[in-house]
């Protein structure tokens, strides 16, 4: 008996190390690690970065650290909606026992500070002012009081730069000049991002609106964020056809996207879980599309095009 008169349970048993492992790697999202990962590398070899510790350490970062930072942080303080949401638990987001949300958030802030160190001693001022809106960004969109995720457009806004500030980061180390090209697909790539993550709040609108919690889907509605997704794709072809031969071939990458989400163009709130197999359609039209993008670039390295 206790001293307060109740009965003692049997001592929770200590987590193993390789149980720590799992949850950290399930935190991190595997299936996104190339979508950060890839834009660093992609732009800095394609600026004229070589095959150096740079590349390696920066690439290493956005695979994993980076991952378990934007991700990690999002599963601590979205726990109370992720236990309504019915997609969490998989692939796309797993659902994080608090009794592992102070390892998460530690191993976050750890693993991620040596990799920044470096970036921030071999960079330049302005390197340094991209990764730092990079890393502001991801604890911003889920940390408590700065909450980004929920606050309509700018949730959309700071998603986007998840994804697209590695690039650029990547443009800004290889010295690369911002000439109309790389203008063309960064602006690009960031209006697809807006249009990929509206989207993808569509399927949540009703877990969050239980969990009081605010999107851009849940500002406008499951349709009406539909088509401004499609708009935000068009605009990314738009965007894209500026840059000049041959990186206006890149232009029918987002045309795929709009194909897939436009038969849910007028969805119905109370309807929004219709939503996810356009979501798991999104995730696969992502591996093609960087397959495609990568024989391009391939194609432009040896003469090709």
């Amino acid at each position: 008996m206790s001293d307060k008169g109740t009965v003692a349970g049997p001592a929770r048993p200590r987590p193993s190390g390789a149980a720590a492992v799992r949850q950290l790697v399930g935190a991190s999202r595997p299936i996104s690690w190339v979508n950060t990962a890839y834009p660093f590398a992609a732009a800095y070899l394609v600026s004229g970065g070589g095959l150096d510790a740079v590349l390696v350490v920066g690439t290493l970062y956005f695979l994993v650290p980076y991952n378990l930072l934007m991700y990690g942080v999002n599963d601590v303080f979205d726990y109370e909606s992720d236990l309504r949401n019915p997609r969490k638990g998989g692939v796309e987001g797993v659902v994080l026992d608090r009794a592992w949300h102070r390892t998460v958030l530690w191993s976050a802030a750890l693993s991620n500070l040596p990799f920044l160190a470096f970036l921030v001693a071999v960079g330049t001022p302005a390197s340094t002012a991209v990764l730092t809106v990079s890393v502001v960004a991801v604890v911003a969109y889920s940390a408590p009081v700065l909450r980004f995720k929920e606050r309509p457009v700018l949730d959309s806004i700071t998603s986007s730069t998840h994804f697209v500030s590695p690039a650029v980061l990547g443009l800004v180390l290889a010295g690369a000049e911002p000439g109309r090209a790389a203008v063309a697909t960064v602006v690009a790539f960031f209006l697809w991002g807006m249009a990929s993550h509206a989207f993808g709040a569509v399927q949540d609108i009703g877990a969050d609106r239980q969990a009081g919690i605010a999107s851009v889907a849940t500002w406008l509605g499951a349709g009406a964020t539909v088509r401004a997704a499609m708009a935000g794709y068009a605009a990314a072809v738009v965007a894209m056809l500026a840059a000049g031969w041959p990186g206006l071939l890149a232009a029918v990458l987002p045309v795929p996207y709009l194909v897939s989400i436009a038969p849910l163009r007028r969805l119905a709130d109370d309807e929004c879980e219709r939503a996810r197999p356009g979501w798991r359609r999104f995730l696969w039209l992502n591996m093609v599309s960087g397959f495609l993008v990568t024989q391009l670039l391939i194609a432009v390295s040896l003469g090709r095009l």
